[in-house]
């Protein structure tokens, strides 16, 4: 029983990285049942339906195993930071990395919310996230005078727009890191407060 669980287990997480590979070369359009029995070595559709209910039901596992990729990536990173401009920078400069080591995973994710309407709340949940941080750390005083979700809108769409292009041709790492740090520096001086010193 338990050597009959891991092997669908194990087949259900294969036909889904296979899904992802597939969306990623070809588009969710694209991604046929068999495109991505042929991807997961399967002889047959049959199986995909076997273990997934429908498409949706396995875009879904698709999104949900993009997440859990691309958190346990970013999130030690984040951690890590101290202090709300430090976390900022973090988040900014691990989400661009994160092309690196997971372009295909990336734009299969864009792909899914773009064309398949598929729901990441990880990716919903970004805007109230920053909005928040941004109100707290203009509370403590590390970031200045601004409307928190507009910020957070254009810092969330200007980094979805890095990272797609950087997804779709991926730079050598070392240039995937400056462009991280730039970025962040970028955002960092639009969010810091006001100098209150002279002219230098």
């Amino acid at each position: 029983m338990r050597a009959r669980t891991f092997t669908e287990s194990g087949r259900r997480a294969q036909i889904v990285r296979a899904a992802i590979a597939v969306i990623a070369e070809a588009g969710y359009a694209k991604a046929s049942f068999s495109r991505i029995a042929k991807q997961a070595g399967l002889s047959s559709t049959g199986m995909i339906s076997y273990h997934f209910a429908g498409k949706d039901d396995l875009l879904k596992a698709c999104v949900t195993e993009i997440e859990e990729i691309t958190g346990a990536f970013m999130q030690p990173r984040i951690d890590a930071a101290v202090g709300h401009v430090a976390q900022l920078r973090a988040f900014v400069e691990a989400n661009v990395e994160l092309v690196g080591e997971h372009a295909t995973e990336l734009r299969a994710l864009i792909d899914l919310v773009k064309n398949a309407g598929s729901r990441s709340d990880a990716v919903d949940g970004r805007l109230a996230l920053f909005e928040e941080h941004f109100r707290t750390g203009q509370a403590a005083g590390v970031f200045g005078a601004f409307d928190a979700r507009i910020t957070a809108l254009a810092l969330t769409t200007g980094l979805d727009a890095v990272v797609a292009t950087a997804a779709a041709n991926v730079p050598e790492p070392a240039e995937l890191t400056r462009i991280g740090r730039e970025l962040a520096d970028l955002y960092v001086r639009a969010t810091a407060p006001e100098s209150t010193g002279g002219p230098e």
